[in-house]
């Protein structure tokens, strides 16, 4: 199996002090405790036969895909949380409290309504960022001139802007640029990964804390795309034009997915592999430079991940 085939089957997201990585048939996330242990939340991924079916079908698999990554990130996200409050309660009482919680039958069910939370977080996060440069660029230009085109254009940049400086804003605050961290960290560590390399400190830190499959890049392409998908369809009013951008926001995610994909596999073609960058350019504002604490959690995460894999796949 090449590197790129092995890459394809890992997948990572930082979390608020950790890394989780998804393998074939498990998730896995590793937590530092304050005690410095390093902490891990395993998931085996049991996937209805229906959804594997969905996630092998062009256009489709990324949304269901992008639907799952939100609810098994947010449970992963949970998990970091809850490990950061037992750690901050120095009353032991406090702790078995908060220790028979996790255990309990509310707590799955506490477990179930994150991940539709993340899901519906998702949702409504891309809804905004859809609407509101509508609204904006109506407001701006919507009686300046009639070439739709043109307003799509415009509509994009103001969407591209009004994310610039969101994330610019989260990652001056110090438990996101510790998150970013960790989402430097997975990069590396995949990108050490890919390149064959024995996974230590010295040699992941060696990589930067690009990567194009990310996430990230997903974002900006979703963008560019709901640029050239809008231009093929006409409104004559700024109702019209909302209930448009609704209706194609399925198809904006399923066709980005499946260009971040293309863009992947010209990675290391010349000329071809420049399609890929405008997703890297946007992650320097969502990766920071890891510190070796972060990127020794992050490889624990992977070798885990990679151990529980090959022992599901034995059987």
């Amino acid at each position: 199996m090449s590197n790129n085939q092995k890459a394809a089957v890992y997948g990572g997201q930082a979390v608020l002090e950790g890394v989780m990585f998804g393998g074939k048939n498990v998730n896995v996330t590793a937590v530092r405790r304050k005690n410095n242990e390093i902490t891990f939340y395993e998931v085996p991924k049991n996937d209805k036969p229906w959804v594997s079916a969905l996630k092998r079908v062009p256009f489709i698999r990324g949304i269901v895909g992008i639907v799952d990554s939100s609810a098994k990130g947010s449970q992963h996200l949970n998990f970091s949380a809850e490990m950061y409050a037992e750690d901050e309660v120095d009353d032991p009482e406090e702790k078995a409290k908060l220790k028979e919680k996790e255990n309990s039958g509310f707590n799955l069910a506490m477990i179930v309504g994150v991940a539709v939370a993340g899901i519906i977080a998702f949702i409504f996060g891309k809804v905004v960022l859809t609407l509101v440069p509508v609204f904006i660029e109506n407001l701006l230009f919507g009686k300046a001139f009639d070439n739709k085109i043109l307003h799509n254009l415009i509509e994009g940049i103001i969407k591209i802007i009004l994310l610039l400086i969101y994330l610019w804003a989260i990652s001056l605050t110090p438990p996101v640029k510790r998150l970013f961290q960790y989402h430097g960290a997975e990069h590396k560590v995949i990108s050490a990964h890919e390149a064959g390399l024995e996974l230590t400190v010295a040699n992941v830190q060696r990589f930067n804390t690009l990567h194009y499959r990310c996430g990230s890049s997903f974002i900006i392409l979703s963008v560019i795309i709901g640029v050239i998908i809008y231009s093929f369809f006409n409104w004559d009013n700024l109702t019209e034009r909302i209930i448009q951008r609704l209706l194609l926001l399925p198809v904006v995610l399923g066709v980005s997915y499946e260009a971040l994909r293309f863009t992947n596999m010209l990675r290391d073609t010349p000329v071809l592999r420049y399609l890929g960058y405008p997703g890297l350019w946007l992650q320097l504002l969502t990766t920071k430079e890891p510190t070796d604490d972060q990127v020794e959690v992050s490889i624990a995460s992977f070798n885990r991940m990679r151990e529980l894999d090959q022992q599901i796949s034995k059987g």
